[in-house]
């Protein structure tokens, strides 16, 4: 005799649940491959350009104190090159020195990130004092030419990872406010 209180499961019972719990962890994947498949990509919210396409800068020679600068230097560090416009002078050296200190925010991790000034030497008083933190350095093929700025007194700026690609932009009037953040998100 059975005692009506216990309940018995089924075989099928089981499996459907098994096929359920299955289906919880399958079904993000799915929509991952289908959003994937039909282009959508979701964006981020940084500051910067976005170059598009992306380029590798591995090849692009630029000069400092005579020799070459590494892209890809013996620890992981990104490199922020500062683009000057003609007559880099005060508003210029103004952009320079919060360029600067979005890298002094960065703490203990600001070793992480190095400044790379290409362009001729800023004019304006107090540009010694800011120009200490950045190497400079000169660009003789001019491979940074279409991101540097055509207006006087104005600076752009381009990112580079530590594997020598060109990550973002930042054209000339850009919000250094923007680029702290974004340092901060992409150096951890």
């Amino acid at each position: 005799m059975t005692d009506p209180t216990v309940r018995t499961t089924t075989p099928r019972s089981g499996r459907l649940k098994l096929v359920l719990i299955m289906l919880v962890f399958l079904a993000p994947i799915v929509a991952a491959g289908l959003l994937t498949l039909s282009g959508w990509q979701p964006q981020g919210k940084g500051n910067g350009q976005p170059i598009v396409p992306q380029r590798s800068l591995a090849g692009v020679r630029v000069e400092v104190d005579g020799q070459p600068w590494a892209w890809r230097d013996v620890e992981p560090r990104l490199t922020l090159v500062a683009l000057p416009g003609p007559d880099c002078a005060v508003r210029c050296v103004h952009t320079l020195g919060l360029m600067r200190n979005a890298r002094i925010v960065l703490n203990r991790n600001a070793d992480r990130l190095r400044l790379l000034y290409l362009g001729g030497a800023p004019t304006a008083a107090g540009a010694d004092a800011v120009m200490a933190a950045y190497k400079v350095g000169s660009d003789p093929a001019d491979a940074f030419g279409e991101f540097r700025p055509t207006e006087p007194d104005s600076v752009a700026a381009v990112l580079v990872e530590s594997n020598a690609t060109a990550l973002s932009y930042y054209p000339a009037g850009f919000d250094p406010n923007g680029l702290r953040k974004d340092l901060q998100k992409v150096i951890r």
